[in-house]
């Protein structure tokens, strides 16, 4: 074949085809190397993503946490006293303004 044409597991590729894909003049390396930095970086991207939503994503958890334990909470009391609804009721009201309190940590940094 000529110098125009590279040859590869015993495949026929064009000069363009090979030029793209880097195996012209022995930049095969680099072709693997490019692909290889394009996938780290988009995982680097995603780590980062994911690390900057974390702080969000506990602060959801902390609220929807506090309202479920002290919820929770409140209902043993009502169910141990007999006072129903009112143990549940101030546990809920206290479990909001405890995950708010610290979802409001969150966003303002304190």
């Amino acid at each position: 074949m000529g110098g125009t044409r590279e040859r590869r597991r015993g495949c026929v590729t064009s000069p363009r085809r090979a030029a793209h894909s880097g195996l012209l003049y022995g930049s095969g390396a680099m072709a693997k190397k490019q692909s290889g930095s394009s996938f780290e970086r988009s995982a680097q991207s995603f780590q980062d993503n994911v690390r900057q939503a974390g702080p969000a994503a506990g602060a959801s958890y902390t609220l929807i946490g506090a309202i479920v334990l002290l919820g929770g909470i409140g209902y043993g009391v009502d169910r141990w006293q007999g006072t129903a609804p009112w143990g549940l009721f101030v546990g809920l009201l206290l479990g909001v303004a405890v995950g708010f309190y610290e979802l409001a940590k969150t966003v303002w940094g304190r």
